[in-house]
């Protein structure tokens, strides 16, 4: 089994009634909210976090890619992709992923990860999500009935200018051009392993099971939650005939691990608040736009993840509101005028959500998540909410260090991971050099 630190960069400072007083923390969040000052520490921190976990054990740090938003400060994965190249020298980078759809022409995607590639001597994953309805329609304007096809469209062209040994020219409904040459080429031959952010899409799993993709269910909603999106992508890959190798999954999970588990209640209840209920209000008028959902994902009554996030952002939301009208009327404080209708982290815990214990406790809770849903690649969600550095580092290296020796083999013994980058030997690979400091100069 493989683990990545997978990180989602939220903004940490968001006011504490931000649910109450603004509509969404996607699409239209208030710009007055952000402080140049806290994004300058947070990118700091979530770098030096992201290599703190390269150095305890994890097996590949992760980011993707999210816009107009406080849930995720990611604009761009391939610049926190290139300040990880070289500051971890070993470890692999997932980036999950870069949103093909919105960039014109899909040829910058194809450079900058065949870049990110020679730079890190082929320890690349390349990512390709559909993108949230949220990113993509709204904050980037495409038309949701033709972003799948244009997407489709995308990644057909990366992959053809990563392999083609030749000048190519491309004729797409929506990428016309005469001469295609992708200079650097990707170290990994073909090229780097392709893995598919999936939310929920029928037609997703179709897509990963039919052409040997990575499907990765990025789940906001945990393990016991995340069986039946998983059991839909490997009954398909049953269907066609195909060998369930668990290397072709990929999970999200929210980890909070301590020396014990009354340690890990007390000290992780405030960042899971947060995520949940602040950093996942999201208008539930953005999640589901017409024709962003495939006839297929409709037909067989899937609910997509941000769908359900914004859907349950926004009950909340109203009964908050209703039951604050409700006091107005009474002169009596209603049970949600003071946060009674947010999600507690009893239930994130007992719903599975966040996966909370000791070492020992979440080793085998891990363990069961992994052959259940039959995932080969684990995206450790380590930092969530406004977790502190300190707190991040604590939870990642128990985890690094308690946890993952314990499930290492998994699988290993059965199955190939012939998804998993194919770097350099390590000899062949140039290390960077130390950069000389002020502390260095003779005066």
């Amino acid at each position: 089994m493989k683990t990545a630190f997978f990180h989602l960069m939220p903004y940490p400072e968001l006011p504490d009634d931000f649910p109450e007083a603004h509509r969404s923390v996607w699409v239209d969040i208030d710009p007055g909210l952000y402080d140049p000052q806290v994004g300058h520490r947070a990118y700091n921190d979530y770098i030096d976090e992201l290599e703190y976990a390269a150095a305890v054990g994890f097996d590949a740090v992760g980011v993707n890619e999210h816009h107009s938003n406080g849930y995720g400060l990611m604009p761009s994965p391939n610049i926190i992709a290139a300040s990880l190249a070289r500051a971890c020298p070993d470890a692999k980078i997932i980036v999950l992923g870069d949103s093909v759809a919105l960039y014109n022409p899909p040829l910058r995607v194809a450079e900058e990860l065949a870049m990110l590639d020679a730079i890190t001597g082929g320890r690349m994953v390349a990512g390709f999500p559909v993108g949230s309805p949220m990113d993509v329609i709204y904050a980037y304007g495409q038309n949701p009935a033709t972003v799948r096809e244009r997407y489709h469209e995308g990644v057909d062209l990366i992959t053809r200018a990563w392999t083609s040994d030749e000048v190519f020219s491309f004729n797409g409904k929506y990428n016309k051009l005469r001469y295609v040459n992708v200079w650097p080429r990707p170290v990994q031959k073909p090229h780097p392993p392709i893995w598919i952010p999936g939310g929920g899409s029928v037609d997703t799993w179709d897509w990963c099971a039919e052409n040997d993709l990575v499907y990765c269910y990025l789940s906001y909603f945990g393990y016991k939650a995340g069986l039946k999106t998983m059991n839909g992508f490997w009954n398909r890959v049953k269907e066609l005939g195909k060998e369930p190798n668990p290397f072709q999954g990929g999970f999200a999970q929210f980890i909070a691990c301590a020396e014990t588990e009354a340690e890990a209640w007390e000290l992780y209840r405030e960042p899971a608040e947060y995520f949940f209920n602040t950093c996942l209000h999201v208008y539930a008028g953005y999640a589901d736009p017409p024709g962003y959902k495939t006839p297929n994902t409709v037909r067989a009554g899937v609910e997509g993840m941000v769908e359900r996030a914004a859907r349950e952002a926004t009950a909340r939301a109203e009964a908050a509101a209703g039951a604050k009208a409700a006091a107005g009327a009474t002169g009596k404080k209603g049970p949600g005028s003071a946060g009674g209708n947010q999600l507690s982290f009893e239930q994130m815990v007992e719903k599975g959500y966040v996966i909370l214990g000791d070492p020992t406790q979440v080793t085998e809770k891990i363990h069961e998540l992994c052959v259940n849903l039959n995932v080969g690649h684990l995206m450790a969600l380590a930092h969530f909410g406004n977790m502190s550095k300190d707190l991040v580092k604590y939870n990642t290296k128990l985890i690094g260090e308690k946890v993952l020796p314990e499930l290492r083999g998994l699988f290993e013994d059965q199955w190939e991971d012939k998804w998993w980058p194919n770097p350099m030997p390590a000899e062949q690979r140039q290390l960077p050099d130390r950069a000389p400091s002020s502390m260095d100069a003779v005066s």
